[in-house]
């Protein structure tokens, strides 16, 4: 306690406006970046450097490299985390406004409830959280739907199922990551997974011939200050202002990301990027993030959301 009391306000605020605002405005970046360079690629290109940054730091700082069976562990949660989300994500933003994405994305939490109802059996339903969760699915099919008068249109369908595999995908790694076996630092388990994420993404990029399509001399520089901005701002700076969060303060008040990074997501979409901003797109975001606060608040284990523009978390129990 004596600690907190000298520790600077400023440093605390700074923190937490840099995972309220840079997260939540690495959506539009992303929006950026894949109208010049191809989805999977882009992706590639800012793991690749994030982790090999993040990777290296913490080799200097003298932690201990992960074990063979820890790598193995590392990259199952990897190809999940990075080829299946985050490049999903990549891949949905040609197709979906970033407000939006953000939105379907904060619907983690939802399948995470799910998975730990119906398969870990570690979550009774009871009628708060079945409520919760009928409010997040309406959300997201308000999204959706194509019947409903709300006006604007409806987000694309391939991309909305982009979104949500990755929603489940994350979850899926989520729950991995309670059971196999990680570096105990949280710092070298992220940077392991980062740079694991991003050599698959090369390959999968690979495999889908991306880098045929790709030709450096015809990026715009804005997608070019979008990919800096993803590795620096999103991925170097945000996950260490979460770390330096997560030992200083309570894990609920770091979660509040959760419920920020969507609404600034939108707000930036709209004021920035030239997105519409309708009933429609409201009142799902509305419902999604009621969704989202009710079931984190429900679970007796009221640890951090897993962070959507970082891997800090994950590997850390």
């Amino acid at each position: 306690m004596e600690a907190h009391s000298h520790r600077p306000t400023w440093k605390t605020l700074l923190a937490f406006a840099i995972i309220y605002f840079v997260w939540g405005s690495t959506f539009l970046a992303i929006r950026v970046g894949v109208r010049d360079v191809p989805p999977f690629l882009l992706a590639a290109m800012r793991f690749v450097v994030a982790g090999l940054v993040l990777y290296g730091w913490t080799m200097v700082q003298g932690e201990r490299s992960p074990s063979r069976r820890e790598w193995m562990s590392a990259s199952v949660i990897a190809i999940l985390i990075f080829v299946f989300d985050y490049g999903l994500l990549f891949w949905a933003e040609q197709r979906v406004p970033s407000g939006i994405a953000a939105v379907m994305m904060a619907t983690i939490p939802v399948f995470m409830a799910l998975a730990e109802i119906i398969f870990l059996r570690t979550q009774r339903l009871t009628l708060r959280l079945a409520a919760a969760l009928l409010i997040g699915i309406g959300g997201v099919a308000i999204l959706m739907s194509r019947s409903l008068s709300l006006g604007g249109a409806p987000i694309d369908r391939a991309g909305a199922g982009a979104l949500i595999i990755a929603a489940v995908s994350w979850s899926i790694a989520s729950v991995l990551t309670r059971k196999l076996p990680l570096p105990a630092s949280k710092l070298m388990s992220s940077g392991a997974q980062m740079l694991a994420g991003g050599v698959f993404l090369v390959l999968t990029a690979a495999a889908l011939g991306e880098f045929r399509d790709f030709h450096p001399s015809e990026v715009s520089r804005g997608a070019w200050l979008a990919l800096l901005y993803l590795i620096v701002a999103g991925s170097i700076i945000g996950f260490t202002a979460y770390v330096w969060l997560i030992h200083h303060e309570s894990p609920t008040k770091v979660g509040t990301y959760a419920y920020v990074n969507p609404v600034v997501a939108v707000l930036v979409g709209y004021f920035l990027g030239g997105e519409a901003l309708g009933l429609r797109t409201i009142l799902g975001t509305i419902l999604v993030l009621i969704s989202v606060l009710v079931i984190t608040l429900t679970r007796k284990n009221k640890a951090a959301v897993v962070p959507l523009e970082t891997t800090a978390t994950v590997g850390s129990d």
